[in-house]
């Protein structure tokens, strides 16, 4: 005891620091020191491509249940806030980049779900919709904090992992391309301006690429200013509160479907990001804290949130920032922009949704390019897992859904099965 009281003046300042630098507050500042151009830019491009590629599937959703406008602006409140505090506060303590999105997938099958039931004259309530919102995210908690989830991804080899990784950016990349044949002068400007700063200015071409983008698009054709709803900004979006119904036609229809393309096509790729990126994040409390922030936000439109992939993979590349200890910044970055749309939600809607979708399209595969290119090669590195590897890139790209179960899930099981049978034939020989 004396030894421990003689010490505990020299162990307590040490124990204060260690708190001290795991302090939201205190990383924030370091955040303003940390961050420059590229990062913000990567952050917010993040933002353009994650939102305004699938917003329109989120308010789809929200429809189907019968939503009010009141209820669409709070569904936006309630996912603007959990993205942006989620992705804020746990890359600020770990002072790593971790990106959180809502579930594009998971919007989808709510949205076909809600729409077939109303059809059959058997409408879900948004009551209904709430519970399954929370019963979805439980179970997401549950997963996390039991380490189930972390423990199934340490089964998949590293070779696959990156092939996973690898198809399902490739889709956003190849859907830049095929963008020219809606604006082939805006696409091949891009592209020629990507070039040129690859060549000149590596950090900044994806960021001179999108200002050139946007000269391009103001000369030419002009933004849909009626999109931007600049007379619709009101203050402060309002949550809406909604009572959380159960029923088992609920979680049978709802709340499981959810959760299960909610961890095979979002989790699982988010988890792929981040080992192909080289970082080491305790995935399992991630896992938990995106649970827990769902049921919490539920009530308020918060359907599901959960580990990014496509947005990750923006921020965590050496474009964001030359210094891989300050990627975390590009991540914050994504996430403050993220707390702006919940707060002000129709006039930041309005804004992003203003700008051209060939432009949206077009610098999300430019900016992807570099972390596709590496996936891929270490993914086709090792001759033993090569043809396994190059499976689970097909299946992913292919996009298939089988049983309500989108392609990613697919892809490694596929994956996995070849890997099995390749090696058993190695071992025979």
């Amino acid at each position: 005891m004396n030894c421990l009281t003689r010490h505990e003046p020299t162990l307590l300042p040490y124990a204060r620091q260690a708190v001290l630098d795991a302090s939201p507050t205190r990383n924030l500042m370091n955040y303003f020191k940390d961050v420059n151009l590229p990062a913000f830019s990567a952050g917010f491009v993040a933002v353009l491509v994650g939102f305004t590629s699938s917003v329109a599937i989120v308010f789809q959703a929200a429809l189907s249940f019968g939503a009010s406008s009141a209820q669409v602006s709070s569904w936006m409140w309630a996912l603007g806030l959990g993205m942006g505090l989620c992705t804020v506060v746990m890359s600020l303590i770990l002072r790593k980049p971790v990106m959180v999105a809502w579930s594009t997938p998971g919007a989808a099958v709510l949205a076909t779900t809600a729409a077939a039931a109303a059809a059959s004259g058997a409408p879900y309530s948004m009551g209904h919709a709430v519970g399954a919102f929370m019963i979805s995210g439980a179970l997401v908690a549950l997963f996390g904090a039991t380490g189930w989830f972390e423990k199934l991804m340490d089964r998949i080899p590293m070779a696959l992992a990156q092939a996973l990784l690898a198809g399902v950016l490739a889709k956003f990349a190849l859907n830049g391309f095929f963008a020219a044949g809606a604006d082939t002068g805006l696409v091949v400007t891009m592209l020629l301006a990507y070039l040129v700063g690859k060549r000149f200015w590596v950090r900044y071409a994806v960021p001179a690429t999108l200002v050139i983008a946007v000269f391009y698009v103001a000369a030419t054709q002009g933004f849909d200013v009626a999109k931007a709803g600049f007379g619709d900004i009101s203050g402060f979006t309002i949550p809406v509160w909604v009572s959380p119904q159960f029923s088992m036609a609920g979680v049978v229809s709802l709340a499981l479907p959810l959760f299960i393309v909610t961890m095979a096509s979002q989790n699982l790729p988010g988890v792929a990001a981040i080992r192909a990126s080289g970082y080491e994040l305790p995935l399992s409390k991630i896992i938990t804290t995106t649970g827990v922030a769902t049921v919490v936000l539920a009530p308020f439109g918060g359907f599901a949130l959960n580990l990014s992939a496509i947005t990750a993979a923006m921020v965590m590349n050496p474009e964001a920032h030359e210094d891989r200890n300050k990627r975390y910044t590009a991540a914050v970055s994504c996430g403050l922009i993220y707390i702006g749309i919940g707060l002000f939600g129709a006039a930041v809607t309005g804004v992003l949704q203003a700008f051209p979708k060939a432009l949206i399209a077009a610098i999300a595969g430019m900016a992807l390019l570099g972390t596709i290119g590496n996936a891929l090669a270490a993914a086709l590195k090792e001759e033993p897992t090569r043809e396994a590897a190059l499976i689970t890139f097909l299946v992913t790209l292919s996009g298939v859904v089988i049983a309500g179960i989108g392609s990613a899930f697919w892809a490694v099981v596929a994956g996995l099965v070849a890997l099995w049978v390749l090696t058993a034939r190695h071992q025979q020989k």
